[in-house]
């Protein structure tokens, strides 16, 4: 089984970027022919300043392969060292429809919040379907958000293969339902365009100051809570097994809870968890042409998948001659 999927670095990587994607990305590195890359063109949309972009985008190479991203098990790329991928996407923008585009709820959203509208954020889901058919992805893990943007890749790659011959393999989303939607600290998707996360490798004051300001609700100490209904509870959640969440949820029903003291317990739950990776992840920024080696080592692995499907789409539409 062919898996694919990347992230954009357009800040530090946070648990919402872990837990939807890059713990299940290493997970299946061991199963599955796996494409993980770092996802620059995309961060173009909203990141403007050229020095913040290299520094993100070389800082999440560096952490998905501390966390045990192995480029040896895996395709692992930073999308822009992939040329195949902006000709795939004008050769997709051509039999895209006006129409599947301005459907995007993720585009909507964006614009609500008041990001700047531009064609790169518009037509983000053509490159998002070029990205994918490149690799002949048969599963996409995403978050609930990026559902519509795989769905949008099957209609574009019917809508292809329906002009031209079958070229492209349609894809399917894998979503896993506790992590469909990981909340910030206010409540909201935890995002890096919300300000909202909690960052993986924050140093230890940072996560304990982010940690802290999570969103609880008002009720007394005597009080039971409503473990459904509480950022903290989900974002605790995770990193907690069935019997954990269960035990904590007991804790929620009786009175007595005080969430000043579930978040302390949170601050050592999240950075004992990521302990083991922290070494690594210095090491390797202390060895930075290690680490542009490894990605460009991966980049030519990629390549040699990415150029068979491009000339297949070139000779179908007639660009070989």
């Amino acid at each position: 089984m062919r898996v694919l999927s990347g992230i954009q670095p357009s800040g530090a990587l946070h648990l919402g970027n872990y837990f939807a994607m890059m713990k299940r990305m290493i997970e299946h590195q061991k199963n599955h022919e796996l494409f993980c890359f770092i996802v620059n063109y995309h961060a173009l949309t909203t990141v403007k300043d050229a020095d913040f972009l290299r520094k993100n985008t070389f800082e999440a190479c560096v952490d998905f392969l501390a966390l045990g991203i192995d480029p040896d098990k895996s395709y692992f790329y930073v999308q822009s060292d992939i040329p195949e991928v902006t000709e795939l996407t004008w050769i997709l923008s051509n039999i895209t429809e006006m129409g599947l585009l301005k459907r995007a709820h993720s585009y909507k959203d964006k614009i609500a919040k008041g990001i700047e509208p531009n064609h790169g954020l518009f037509a983000y889901p053509v490159l998002m379907a070029a990205d994918i058919l490149l690799y002949g992805a048969e599963i996409v893990p995403v978050g609930k958000d990026q559902k519509q943007h795989v769905e949008m890749t099957r209609d574009i790659a019917q809508k292809f293969n329906s002009n031209f011959g079958e070229v492209f393999v349609l894809p399917e989303a894998e979503i896993q339902g506790e992590v469909a939607t990981i909340p910030g600290i206010d409540g909201q998707k935890m995002s890096k365009s919300y300000g909202n996360t909690i960052d993986i490798f924050a140093p230890k004051n940072a996560l304990k100051k982010k940690v802290m300001s999570i969103v609880t609700d008002a009720r007394a100490i005597d009080e039971p809570k409503d473990p459904d209904a509480c950022n903290l509870f989900a974002i605790y959640s995770l990193f907690l097994d069935e019997q954990g969440r269960r035990e904590l949820k007991e804790r929620y029903l009786k009175p007595g809870l005080k969430y000043g003291e579930v978040k302390k317990e949170l601050v050592e739950v999240i950075w004992n968890y990521f302990e083991p990776y922290r070494d690594k992840r210095e090491a390797l920024l202390a060895d930075p042409d290690y680490v542009h080696d490894v990605m460009l080592a991966g980049a030519k692995k990629a390549r040699g998948v990415a150029v068979q499907y491009l000339e297949k789409a070139r000779a179908a539409v007639g660009l070989n001659y």
